[in-house]
C-alpha cells in the first residue's frame, strides 16, 4: 500500500501568526492554534500519514529575519509537539521573499519533488493550511485541500475554522476501504467510507435488492459504491450471497482493529411495521432471524434469500446480528429491516474520542 502524507502550513496553521509583522521571530511570539495539539496527537495515533511540515519564512537568514530569530521558536514547537507525540518526518522551510517567485515557494512544489515520483498515495493525501497558496499547493501536488479559516474555501475538499473537525474529517477519510471477489458465479466489488454522507451507487441487476441496500447504507451514513453481476439466468441466490460476503468485508476492513467505535447499536419504524435490530461488532459471527414474510418475492426478490444476505453479511462481518419484525405490508417489514441494520450500524460504528483500543473489559474482541 503507497504511504499517505498530510502537508500541514505551520504560521497561521499550527501557531498563531503575528497580524503585522507576520514572523515568529522570539518565544514570546509562539501561540499555538486552539485545539491544535490536541488534534495533532490524535491524528499522529492513527498512524495512516506522514506529517510533513511546509512552511515559506520570508527572507529567513537575512539581516531582516536572523536565524538566531527563528530557530529558537522553531525548535519550541517541534519539541511541544513531539512531547504529545506528533512526530515530522519532514520539515521543508521556504526562506526566498515573494518577490523572488521560486518554485520552492508555496504553492510551488519545488521543496517536496520526492513525494511526487509515485511513491506516495497523494490523491489520498492532504494539505492543511489557512491560505489559498496552501490550497494552490494541494491542486500542483495532486492531493485534496483542508482550508483552516473563518471563510469557505470552494477550492478546498474541507473547509473549518475548527482543528476539532480536521481532526474528526481526516479521522473519517481513514475509515475507507475497497474489496472486490470474483467467482465463477459472480463479480461484486465494492467501494466504502464508513464516516459518509449517505451518497450510494448500488448496481446488482436486481431493482428491490438495489433499493433495499440504497436505504441500509443512507441509514448507516455509508458512502457506498456496489457493482454487481452475476448468473441470474441461474437463479438469484449467487448474486445475493455474494454482496453479503462482500459488503460484510469492506466494513470489516473500514473497521481496522475496531478500537475508539461504540460496538452496539440497535431499532425501526415503517409505518405498521416495526423492525426490531441489534447488533454488537464483536468480531464473533452469529445471526439472530425472527421474521416470516407471507410473499414468495417482492419485486425481483426472493423473500428466502433476505435471511441468506444477512447471514453472509454477519459472517463476513463477523458481527452478531438480531433482527425481528412485525407489520402488515410485506414491502414495508423488508424496509424497516433494511433501514434497521442501518441505523443500527451507524450507532455501533459510532466513535468514542477517548476511547483507547478496543470496547471491551477484555482487551480485545
Amino acid at each position: 500500500m503507497k504511504k499517505r502524507a498530510l502537508f500541514i502550513d505551520r504560521d497561521g496553521t499550527i501557531i498563531v501568526e503575528p497580524p503585522v509583522t507576520r514572523q515568529v521571530d522570539s518565544l514570546e511570539k509562539v501561540e499555538f492554534v486552539p485545539g491544535v495539539i490536541t488534534a495533532l496527537a490524535s491524528i499522529a495515533s492513527l498512524k495512516e500519514f506522514e506529517l510533513v511540515m511546509v512552511t515559506n519564512q520570508d527572507g529567513l537568514g537575512t539581516p531582516a529575519f536572523p536565524e538566531s530569530d527563528f530557530w529558537p521558536a522553531q525548535n519550541l514547537v517541534i519539541t511541544t509537539l513531539r512531547n504529545e507525540g506528533v512526530f515530522f518526518s519532514d520539515i521543508q522551510i521556504d526562506r526566498s521573499l515573494p518577490e523572488e517567485n521560486l518554485p520552492t515557494r508555496k504553492p510551488g512544489t519545488g521543496m517536496l519533488t520526492r513525494y511526487m515520483t509515485g511513491e506516495y498515495d497523494l490523491e489520498r493525501s492532504f494539505v492543511i493550511g489557512d491560505r489559498f497558496t496552501d490550497v494552490q499547493l494541494a491542486s500542483n501536488l495532486g492531493c485534496k485541500a483542508i482550508f483552516l479559516g473563518d471563510s469557505v474555501c470552494p477550492e478546498a475538499t474541507f473547509s473549518t475554522t475548527s482543528w476539532r473537525e480536521v481532526e474528526e474529517f481526516i479521522y473519517a477519510q481513514t475509515r475507507y476501504a475497497e474489496y472486490s471477489r470474483t467467482t465463477t458465479e459472480t463479480s461484486v466489488s465494492c467501494k466504502l467510507g464508513l464516516y459518509g454522507t449517505g451518497r450510494c451507487a448500488i448496481s446488482t441487476g436486481l431493482g428491490f435488492f438495489d433499493h433495499m441496500l440504497t436505504l441500509l447504507g443512507a441509514h448507516a451514513g455509508f458512502d457506498l459504491t456496489i457493482e454487481a453481476v452475476g448468473d441470474l439466468h441461474v437463479d438469484e441466490h449467487h448474486l445475493i450471497e455474494d454482496v453479503g460476503i462482500v459488503l460484510g468485508e469492506v466494513v470489516r476492513q473500514a473497521l481496522r482493529d475496531r478500537s475508539g467505535i461504540a460496538r452496539y447499536g440497535f431499532v425501526l419504524p415503517m409505518d405498521e411495521s416495526l423492525a426490531q435490530v441489534a447488533i454488537d461488532l464483536a468480531a464473533r459471527p452469529h445471526l439472530e432471524w425472527d421474521v416470516t414474510f407471507t410473499r414468495e418475492m417482492i419485486g425481483t426478490m426472493p423473500t428466502e434469500m433476505f435471511k441468506h444476505f444477512f447471514r453472509s453479511f454477519a459472517d463476513s462481518l463477523r458481527c452478531a446480528l438480531h433482527i425481528s419484525v412485525r407489520g402488515d405490508n410485506e414491502h414495508h417489514k423488508a424496509e424497516a429491516i433494511f433501514k434497521g441494520v442501518g441505523r443500527a450500524l451507524r450507532g455501533a460504528i459510532g466513535r468514542v474520542r477517548d476511547q483507547k483500543g478496543v470496547p471491551s473489559t477484555k482487551g480485545i474482541l
